[in-house]
Parts: structure tokens; C-alpha cells; sequence
């Protein structure tokens, strides 16, 4: 018995002596430390008993070593509860529809990738997926469409080591603030979790189309009687208002080098997710160890066991967001007068409706039940996307398909890839769970080979169907302007069709997915699967995953050509080829693509044009800026001098009618082109003042530092951060938000920063997890490594049991149930 709280097996920290003798050096032979005193004699557990040890090295990073999935999944649950039990409890309360319960029907939350929701249309759209049983009807499947009893174990033990620690503290004594004797608070299921993988299948999907989908409702009629009849298709439609990387504000860069382009001829990635720094979608580092089943390394998103982005002892792959779409929104044809009866194949067919109950917290306290009733068409929900021009009308109404509406598979995917030895393995993995449900795949092998694929989940629409399928000028308009195909929904030849190799009906299968090996490289940087390297670009699939022979990013560009100086050794690097060091240096410097190639021109445009003629009719003195963006030196560093100034010039320039180049893209030469400032165009020169303008109201100084401007601040203390904002071309991309005392606040950007190389002695990797590990105000790690980001610092990931047992910052914590 613990005597300070009459458990039996509770937490103990073993000295570090015995977990010399216990372990060895090789990863895949260590075994436990064997247990000390009174609990010795319960080493044998019986069936369902749960076991793991937990050693915690420097920066809080668990390393968790088990018998079987679920002890591992046991010790990984009750160390990520430790640091961030309150951020998950808030993800539970959200995918169990009871914000408007607990938090009121009028706020709101971060949530799906940074976007704001309204708690009661949340509740209402979750209400919505649970009353149907959405779930625990996919958990009911055998696999691959419901999980292996592999990941059932992982997840059982995930969850009891959560309710362990929660045993422990007890709701009144748990450490952080944000939830300490919270009513919602509470010991978590296993179906809570699932519910939450789920909601992390339809982020780029039905989750951005959250309001959508809740306020969809049969038009009213008008005064004069009649309904109302579809908006009128304008000559364009923005692009950005449908969810791309780009809407979303995201961005991630990935490396895959292979043999012949590393110093050692061994593998060796790049990692670098752009996201979150606050919500649901913040990573956690861990390290989990089944010996002779599992050994992997890297981050999991936020209640989730199973490793995301990562290293095992042969293999390492990151993700990066995909530019294919998830969902297909079918035009309906209603029959006037019945804005609920809609034709399909001649047949009149009726909605039907699903009414669900939420309960609301009053300002008093009191609980009052709130209603909202869904329609749904058998091709899907009915949508109101009034910013798509999709309306409910008195003539044609839209029906959302979500392609991962079924998509359970996700954790099962990630997990075999955890385990996979090689490129191969990994492919096997996705080809087998096909459930990665929004992400390319970078990968690279001890073999030296790199890996790109996107074999993300993708409603199979081939450029036939579109060709016959999208004819009125509502979808022809969102296609040409988003490539968004808007499908006709009368007619069953324009259902989704399938694959023989697909897992469910549907969506593609794997054979008609883009992939590429090679031996020299792979990189994304959240463009399409076109060129992930210029010298194999990949062609002939269809428009829905993302297009080809179409413009790349500035930062898809600069990567390209990162990897192919550094090959060719002219980026002032030693040799050629990279060293891990020199990977690390390529990732953190802060090179602003969008300078190198257009900042001359601006700066000579800013000699000769002293003033220029604003909209407003005024005139605005550019010669302040003159010098500063001269002596600025292309980067985005803490001391970098007039970065903030060409922020806010680039991002008004880019805006400008025209765009800001002179020399168009051409899909001949896409990593150069296009280039060249246009200063002939006035909005050109108008941006430059715009930029003066904005940063003499926010009180800036037009060659202040980014650093001191740009910075988070965690307990009081400002950190800087080095990186730039998302048109302008960094690597190390940071999206801002203005904070209350004028700063740039980092929302998105930079967050798991991981460098790997295989070597003949094993993987090594450095990385920094830029917002820390704890969410936690009052744990150690909750900005230690927010510090070290800010001055270019890594964390040296230990992975074998030797170099774990070194660590001097280690901590022993063997759990038993």
C-alpha cells in the first residue's frame, strides 16, 4: 500500500542506480527495472493488468517502456496527463457536445486548426455525430474499417493511465488552474478518445464547414410569397474561401534526403509541422518502447498514443497539409415550392431530419435545454455556405460529402507506421489502413531512400466526372476558381465512384495516389503532390488532389532550392551534401525568399519615387524606408533589421491588381519563376506607404528588430521569436496575431522542429518543440523549450537505453495497476 493515499501499486520514482543494472543499451532487448520491495512480488500480472516505467529526461520528454501495446499506451497516457490533463479534458468536453453546458451557449473556442467556434453550434453539430452513434458504430467494424485489437490495447491503456493520474490528484489537487476542481472534470472513457480521433479525421472537412452545416435551413419565403432563387454566379470567386493551407493560415515544410544527398549516404528528414502554439492541436513528445514490437520516437497531437511525426531505429517521416479536398458538396435540384423534396433520377425524393438536444448553461446557473434540427439528403447533410454561393433556395440546395466521415482508421495507420522498418513498410501501412485523413507523407530509411506520397483519404472524382458532373454555373465558377468540384446531384452517374484497391467505397485507392522514391530527395512544403523533386515531376492525377504545372509557393521554392545548393555545395555551406549540423543550420536561417528576389527593386523604386499618392488622395514620404530596407540583410533573425517592414509592404503588395511580378509563372522553370518586382504598377508603390503607415499607427520603428516585436510571452516573460509571416517565403514560418501590448503574438508556425540522420550506430536527432511540452503554467516544462527556440537552440533526443540512462536530469516513475 502507498501510505500517503492507501493505493496499492502506486507511482515510484526507482533510483537511478537500479535502472542501470535493469537496463541495457540495446533498444529493442531493454526490459523493465524490476520492481523494488513490497511490489517485487507482482511482477507476473495477470490478464488485462497494466504495467509500464516511465523515465522523464530533460525538458519533461517520457520515455515509456512496457511488455505489450497496452502498458505502453498505460505509462504514455498517465505522462501526457501529468503535463496537459486540463487541454485534453477541454478537447473531451467539445467532442461530447457539452461546452454550452459548462462554459455558456454564447462563447467560443480555439479549435480545428486555429479557427474560432461558437460553443452551442459546436455542441450542435457534435450532439449531431453522437446521437447517430457515428462512433461507436465504426468501433463495431472489424479492420481495417474499425481499429486492430492492437491499437484497442493501446488506446485501454492510454486511457487508464489517465484516470490514473486523475485518481491520484484527485479533481480538487490537480496542479494546473484552468481545471482544478472543475465540474467537468471527470475520469475519461475510452470511447471519449475515439470520439476525438474522429473529430481529428474531419478538420479539413466538415469542421471548417462547422456553421455550414448548423445553419442550414429551408428558405423562408419572401414578402411578396415566393422563395428566394440562387445568388447570381459573379465573374470570380475567391479561392481562399475554401479551406486550403493557405485559408487556414498553415503551413509545414518537410525534408526527405536519401543516400545521395546526405554526407554518410544513410537517410536522413526534416520535420517541420507548422502548427497550433495554443488548443487542441499542440504536439507532445514521447518516446515508446515495446521491446521487440515497438521502439519510436517523435510527437503525438494532444490525446492521442500513438506517434505522429516521428523516428523509429530504420525509418523517419513527418507530414505536411494536403491540397487535396476531403468533401465533394452535391447541388440538389428542388422541386418549387418543396425546398425539402429534391429529384434524383427523375424520382422525387424526401429530406430527412435529425432534432438534437443540447443542454445550455444561464447566467444562473441553471441548465436549459436547447434544440436545433439537422436535414440531410442521402447524399449528405444540407450546407448554407452563402461565402461559396452556396445557398438553400427555392430551386437548388448543396449536400455535404465528407470522404472521412467514416475515417476511424487514422490511429490504426499511424501506429503501423511506427512500426515500419523501411519506405516499403510504410507504404504498406497506408496502403493497408488507407487512414490519413489530411496529410502528405515525407519519409526516409537507414537505406537511404526518401519518400513522398499523398495517400491521404480523397473522394474519388476523376477529371471525367467532372468533365460531365459539374455543369451549372454556380459549380463551374467554384471549380474554375477553386478546383472545388460541386457535383450534380440529381443524377446517380454522379455519385462517387471507387477503386478496387480502395478499403471503402467511394474514395481512391492507393494505385491512383502520387508517390515517389528516389535516392537523392523529396521535400513539401504544402504545394501539390506535382514536385516534390523538379527532376521526377509527378502528372496525370486528378484535379481533386491539388492540380499541376501550377505556381509554387515562395516557400516550396525556397526548400528546392535550400536542398539543391546545399547538393550542389554552393549556399556557403562546407562540402557537399548535408551533415545533420548543417540541416539544423539550413532549417533555422531565416532566409526571406521574398527579399533575395524582390528587395533591390523595391529599394530602387523607393529612390526614385520619394512620394507617392496614396487611395486616400494624400501623400506619403517613402525616403524614411529607403535605407532601411537597404541595409536590411534578407533574413528573418531576432536582430534582422526592416523584416517587419517588408512584411507588411509584401503582404499589401501581394494584393496589388496584377500581383507584384514582372516575369510570370512558368511551369518550365516553377522553382524560379515568378520573379522580378513590377514597380510599373502604382499599387506597387501604394504598398510601400501602406507599410509605413501601419507600422507608424502600431507605434513601430521602421527598422526595429524583429525580435523585439515579434515574441510570446509565457509567466510574465517575453520571448522572442525569429521566422517570418506566411506570404513572405521563410521556412520557419510564423503566423501572428496583434497582442494587447502591440507585439506580434505567434498563433501558427514553427512548432515540432525535428532534424534526423541515420547512422551506422543508430538514428541521431535533434529537435525543439517550440511552445514546450506542458500547457501547464506552473510546470517546469511550460517554456523551457519556448527559450531555447528563440535562441536557435535543439534538444538532443536520447533514444537508446544508454543514452536515456545518462540523461542527468532523470526521473523513474514505475506504474502498476
Amino acid at each position: 500500500m502507498d501510505g500517503r493515499n492507501g493505493r496499492t501499486g502506486g507511482a515510484r520514482l526507482l533510483p537511478l542506480t537500479a535502472l542501470l543494472l535493469a537496463t541495457g543499451c540495446e533498444p529493442r532487448t531493454a526490459t523493465p527495472p524490476a520492481p523494488e520491495g513490497p511490489t517485487a512480488s507482482v511482477k507476473k500480472l495477470g490478464a488485462g493488468s497494466l504495467s509500464a516505467t516511465v523515465r522523464r529526461t530533460a525538458h519533461g520528454i517520457p520515455h515509456v517502456l512496457a511488455d505489450d501495446f497496452a502498458g505502453v499506451g498505460y505509462g504514455y497516457g498517465y505522462a501526457f496527463a501529468q503535463d496537459n490533463f486540463c487541454a485534453l479534458m477541454d478537447a473531451l468536453v467539445t467532442v461530447n457536445a457539452e461546452r454550452s453546458r459548462y462554459f455558456g451557449p454564447d462563447g467560443t473556442y480555439l479549435a480545428a486548426l486555429g479557427s474560432q467556434y461558437n460553443n452551442l453550434k459546436s455542441d450542435f453539430f457534435y450532439q449531431a455525430i453522437n446521437d447517430d452513434g457515428t462512433v461507436e458504430a465504426l468501433l463495431a467494424k472489424p479492420p481495417p474499417l474499425g481499429p486492430s485489437q492492437d491499437v484497442r490495447e493501446l488506446v485501454r491503456g492510454y486511457t487508464a493511465g489517465i484516470n490514473r493520474y486523475l485518481t491520484e490528484t484527485g479533481v480538487d489537487g490537480l496542479p494546473d488552474p484552468r481545471c482544478k476542481g472543475a465540474a467537468w472534470v471527470r475520469p475519461i472513457t475510452e470511447r471519449d478518445l475515439y470520439r476525438r480521433y474522429y473529430q481529428l479525421s474531419l478538420f479539413a472537412s466538415s469542421l471548417f464547414f462547422l456553421d455550414a452545416l448548423v445553419d442550414a435551413k429551408p428558405p423562408s419565403l419572401l414578402p411578396d410569397g415566393t422563395l428566394p432563387l440562387p445568388l447570381p454566379a459573379p465573374a470570380t470567386l475567391d479561392r481562399k474561401v475554401f479551406p486550403s493551407s493557405e485559408t487556414l493560415g498553415l503551413g509545414s515544410n518537410a525534408f526527405g534526403l536519401g543516400t545521395q544527398a546526405t554526407r554518410n549516404g544513410k537517410g536522413m528528414l526534416l520535420a517541420n509541422p507548422h502548427f497550433p502554439w495554443e488548443g487542441s492541436e499542440r504536439f507532445y513528445e514521447a518516446h515508446l518502447t515495446v521491446p521487440g514490437k515497438l521502439n519510436v520516437s517523435g510527437v503525438s497531437l494532444l490525446g492521442v498514443p500513438a506517434i505522429l511525426i516521428g523516428h523509429n531505429e530504420t525509418l523517419a517521416w513527418s507530414h505536411t497539409v494536403s491540397t487535396a479536398y476531403r468533401f465533394t458538396p452535391f447541388e440538389l435540384k428542388l422541386i418549387p415550392g418543396f425546398p425539402t423534396k429534391y429529384l434524383y433520377d427523375g424520382q422525387i425524393r424526401d429530406m430527412t431530419t435529425r432534432t438534437v438536444t443540447v443542454q445550455a448553461k444561464a447566467a444562473d446557473g441553471s441548465l436549459t435545454p436547447r434544440q436545433h434540427t439537422f436535414y440531410r439528403s442521402h447524399l449528405g447533410p444540407m450546407m448554407e455556405y452563402p461565402s461559396g454561393l452556396m445557398t438553400w433556395n427555392g430551386l437548388t440546395g448543396y449536400a455535404f460529402h465528407d470522404a472521412n466521415a467514416s475515417n476511424l482508421r487514422l490511429l490504426d495507420a499511424f501506429f503501423a507506421m511506427d512500426r515500419a522498418a523501411n519506405v516499403d513498410e510504410l507504404r504498406t501501412a497506408q496502403n493497408t489502413w488507407q487512414g490519413i485523413p489530411w496529410v502528405n507523407t515525407i519519409a526516409t530509411d537507414a537505406q537511404g531512400r526518401a519518400y513522398y506520397a499523398d495517400m491521404s483519404v480523397v473522394p474519388h472524382v476523376t477529371d471525367a466526372k467532372l468533365a460531365r458532373c459539374v455543369l451549372s454555373p454556380i459549380p463551374l465558377l467554384v471549380l474554375a476558381s477553386a478546383g472545388l468540384p460541386v457535383l450534380d446531384g440529381s443524377r446517380s452517374d454522379c455519385a462517387l465512384g471507387s477503386d478496387a484497391d480502395a478499403v471503402e467505397p467511394g474514395i481512391f485507392g492507393p494505385s491512383s495516389l502520387p508517390h515517389l522514391t528516389r535516392a537523392d530527395y523529396v521535400t513539401n512544403s504544402n504545394d501539390s503532390y506535382w514536385l516534390p523533386n523538379p527532376a521526377q515531376p509527378l502528372t496525370g492525377f486528378p484535379r481533386i488532389l491539388g492540380g499541376e504545372k501550377n505556381v509554387r509557393s515562395l516557400r516550396t521554392r525556397l526548400g528546392l532550392k535550400m536542398v539543391q545548393g546545399r547538393l550542389a555545395g554552393t549556399d556557403g555551406l562546407e562540402g557537399q551534401g548535408f551533415t545533420l549540423e548543417q540541416l539544423q543550420t539550413v532549417m533555422f536561417n531565416n532566409r526571406n525568399y521574398s527579399g533575395e528576389l524582390l528587395r533591390d527593386a523595391a529599394v530602387s523604386l523607393c529612390r526614385r519615387t520619394p512620394f507617392v499618392l496614396m487611395p486616400d488622395l494624400t501623400f506619403e514620404d517613402l525616403r524614411p524606408a529607403c535605407p532601411v530596407l537597404a541595409a536590411w540583410d534578407l533574413k528573418g533573425d531576432l536582430d534582422s533589421r526592416g523584416e517587419l517592414l517588408w512584411r507588411v509592404f509584401l503582404f499589401t503588395a501581394v494584393g496589388a491588381t496584377g500581383g507584384p511580378y514582372l516575369v510570370p509563372f512558368n511551369a518550365n522553370d516553377p522553382v524560379n519563376t515568378p520573379r522580378t518586382l513590377n514597380t510599373l504598377n502604382p499599387q506597387v508603390a501604394q504598398a510601400l506607404g501602406t507599410a509605413i503607415r501601419t507600422l507608424r499607427e502600431r507605434g513601430i520603428a521602421l527598422d526595429a528588430t524583429t525580435g523585439s516585436v515579434q515574441g510570446k510571452r509565457k509567466n510574465g516573460i517575453f520571448y522572442p521569436v525569429h521566422g517570418c509571416a506566411h506570404d513572405e517565403g521563410c521556412f520557419n514560418q510564423i503566423a501572428n496575431q496583434l497582442a494587447p501590448d502591440g507585439t506580434y503574438e505567434p498563433i501558427l508556425g514553427s512548432s515540432f522542429v525535428m532534424a534526423v540522420s541515420f547512422t551506422d550506430a543508430g538514428p541521431v536527432a535533434k529537435s525543439v518543440l517550440t511552445y514546450s511540452q506542458s500547457t501547464n503554467p506552473a510546470s517546469p516544462w511550460f517554456a523551457d523549450q519556448t527559450a531555447m527556440f528563440s535562441q536557435k537552440q535543439w534538444v538532443d533526443r536520447r533514444y537508446t537505453e544508454a543514452e536515456i540512462a545518462a540523461d542527468p536530469a532523470l526521473t523513474v516513475t514505475h506504474l502498476q495497476e
